[in-house]
């Protein structure tokens, strides 16, 4: 995994794509990924790009990649696709409106199925950020599927958050009951050529003044991804951003919040993986069986069930 690393960090581009195969698939070979690039990383500028469905990410995300590009520094994208609930396919389409860089070897683009993962990012996205940081990308951009009232998991796992609206969207009601405000870093209206863009600037800029005497107010950054119109101050806006988390300390407490989250999630998920063994065998059958029988509740069940359980 080290020589593999060695190499993707030397541009080698197809052990970069082995490297984040490994993450995809879980597993031992994940966990040896994650030990070799943990220590290796944090150098990078990390921005996750969210929003509605239509909102026009993958456009701005391109016009974001071209804006980097134009200052010299190389540019990694996680484009984070929905998966089918019917086929659990995804169509993994990002790439298509990001033609534009295929021959550009400052920019790298992996999709990643979201696989029923809540919050708009694969299971497997943190670790696929750091091996992208690892890698030597100065800026890494995590596009994810349209959020839900609930589904912002991307501002945990990101140093900034970029949330997409266009004009006509909703009000500033919305924008406090869909939880934006309080994820959002940067706020960008996107086709703001269009008619309602001006009332949906304004109804932000009044929403986020409720916030009070916070340290960083989120700007809100009309651009028209389309054209490129508005990018370059949407980069100059995630300059100035990365700095006042450097400057005031909360870039370190981010990523320590982020850790504890991330390692929550895994010890929560090794724990799925030991109940569903605990799920099978000739103690899960009798007491699966008595349960259904009305013989015994569920509650005694599970603790005989993991009584029977030896610790490892």
């Amino acid at each position: 995994m080290a020589d593999l690393l060695d190499l993707a960090v030397d541009g080698d581009r197809p052990a970069l794509a082995r490297l984040l195969t490994m993450v995809e698939r879980g597993g031992d070979d994940a966990r040896t990924v994650s030990s070799v690039v943990h220590p290796r990383c944090g150098a990078a500028t990390t921005v996750g790009i969210t929003g509605a469905p239509g909102a026009g990410k993958s456009t701005l995300t391109s016009a974001l990649c071209r804006a980097v590009r134009g200052a010299g520094d190389d540019v990694a994208v996680l484009a984070v696709d929905p998966s089918s609930p019917f086929t659990g396919g995804a169509i993994l389409g990002d790439r298509i409106r990001m033609g534009e860089h295929v021959l550009d070897d400052g920019v790298f683009i992996r999709s990643m199925a979201t696989r029923g993962h809540l919050g708009g990012l694969a299971v497997a996205a943190p670790d696929a950020t750091r091996v992208l940081d690892a890698a030597g990308y100065g800026w890494v951009v995590v596009e994810t599927v349209g959020v839900g009232q609930v589904e912002v998991d991307v501002a945990s796992a990101t140093d900034t958050t970029v949330v997409v609206v266009n004009p006509g969207w909703g009000d500033a009601v919305q924008a406090a009951k869909a939880g934006l405000v309080e994820i959002a870093d940067v706020f960008v209206v996107n086709k703001a050529d269009r008619a309602g863009a001006a009332d949906a600037v304004r109804d932000l800029t009044a929403v986020l003044s409720l916030r009070g005497s916070a340290a960083w107010v989120p700007p809100v950054v009309e651009t028209v991804a389309t054209t490129g119109q508005g990018v370059d101050r949407l980069l100059e806006v995630l300059h100035r951003h990365r700095t006042h988390l450097a400057d005031t300390g909360e870039l370190g407490r981010r990523r320590a919040r982020r850790a504890e989250e991330e390692l929550r999630a895994v010890v929560a998920a090794r724990l799925a993986e030991r109940a569903a063994d605990m799920c099978r065998g000739p103690e899960w059958e009798s007491q699966r069986a008595q349960v259904a029988a009305g013989d015994l509740d569920p509650w005694t069940a599970a603790d005989a069930i993991l009584g029977s359980v030896r610790p490892d």
